[in-house]
Formats: structure tokens, C-alpha cells, sequence
């Protein structure tokens, strides 16, 4: 069992940085990777960045690269997404999820076993 709680959403202007967090309990979450999704109104729910169990490994999807960096502390049992150079475009819940499956990291929905509750991000223009 993995519990996830997120925050350090809010309102900021374009341009403005964020990071998330999210703090994670269960004896398996050195083993999980990690990842963050949003969900827009009207739009599905997307992949927003992952990190590997190890941390070594990472990937973000082209809308966010560069701007976004996931990074994990495993002695806080904490992920972190740092969002930069905001737009208005990335206004969402984020959440993120846990994936129990030891195979690299992945991007779908569906791959990923626990999910917090997410934390809005509104970013103004």
C-alpha cells in the first residue's frame, strides 16, 4: 500500500514557478516509480513527467520539457515537481501516482497503481 498527499499548488501569474510536492507513505515507495499527470477542465488526464524507482531516470512529456524537472528524495519519501516559466495552458489538478511494476518508466494512466488527490495549479495571463 502507497498513500499519496500532494500540495504546493495555488495561483500564480505567467512566468511564475511552483513546486509541487508529494509525500508519500508505505514500505514500497523506494520501489515505485513516480509520475505526475494533470487534468484540465474539458481534457483527459495527461502524463506530465516521471522519475524511475532509482531516480536515475527521468522523462517529461514535450509540453512541460524544459521548463519542468520531477526529482524524488527517498529519505523524505517525497516527490517533487518543479514548474517553471508557467503558462496558462498548464492551469490543472496535478496529481501523482505510484507504478508497483518494476519496469522503467512509463507514461499511461492506466501503468499506475496509487494516485493522491491532487492540488490545483491555476496559472493567470
Amino acid at each position: 500500500q502507497v498513500q499519496l498527499v500532494e500540495s504546493g499548488g495555488g495561483l500564480v501569474q505567467a512566468g511564475g514557478s511552483l513546486r509541487l510536492s508529494c509525500a508519500a507513505s508505505g514500505r514500497t515507495f523506494s520501489n515505485c516509480a513516480m509520475g505526475w499527470f494533470r487534468l484540465a477542465p474539458g481534457k483527459e488526464r495527461e502524463f506530465v513527467a516521471a522519475i524511475s524507482w532509482s531516480g536515475g531516470s527521468t522523462y517529461y512529456a514535450d509540453s512541460v520539457k524544459g521548463r519542468f524537472t520531477i526529482s524524488r528524495d527517498k529519505a523524505k519519501s517525497t516527490v517533487y515537481l518543479r514548474m517553471n516559466s508557467l503558462k496558462p495552458e498548464d492551469t490543472a489538478v496535478y496529481y501523482c501516482a505510484a507504478d508497483l511494476e518494476r519496469v522503467g518508466i512509463r507514461v499511461g494512466v492506466t501503468d499506475y497503481d496509487y494516485w493522491g488527490q491532487g492540488t490545483q495549479v491555476t496559472v493567470s495571463s
